[in-house]
């Protein structure tokens, strides 16, 4: 499953992302990833969350993230849900310039169970791509 949380800048989306990671760690049997572009919200999470620096990892563009989602996935087999905060701002890319890494997520997400729930943050208008994956 995908889901995205899709809005500008001031909507409360980063807060509700944390809160949808705790949620949902209270109810995991397997790991719950949290990737953000720093690490602000450490206090906010569980402490049972593993909480991911995307800037120690020097990520540049759609291929480098399916790449580093893939070794997370290989490293830990269990994973339930990966939460991804300010998604626009560790993939460095235009939001309507990622379909294929959604085609990614997709197949990723069918091949190894774990949901995925991401932050986009943009003034830009959402793609019709990404409209079918946007909560409610």
């Amino acid at each position: 499953m995908i889901e995205v949380l899709f809005g500008g800048r001031g909507e409360g989306m980063s807060r509700e992302l944390c809160t949808m990671a705790n949620d949902r760690m209270k109810a995991a049997n397997g790991s719950i990833v949290f990737i953000d572009k720093d690490s602000n919200h450490i206090y906010d999470l569980d402490s049972g969350i593993r909480l991911i620096n995307a800037a120690d990892y020097n990520i540049d563009g759609p291929k480098m993230f399916s790449g580093f989602i893939s070794g997370i996935a290989a490293q830990d087999f269990d994973i339930e849900a990966i939460f991804v905060a300010s998604f626009i701002k560790i993939v460095r890319h235009p939001v309507g310039s990622l379909e294929g890494l959604f085609k990614f997520f997709e197949s990723f997400s069918q091949r190894t169970g774990a949901d995925l729930v991401l932050e986009i943050n943009t003034p830009d208008e959402c793609p019709d791509y990404i409209k079918a994956y946007v909560k409610q």
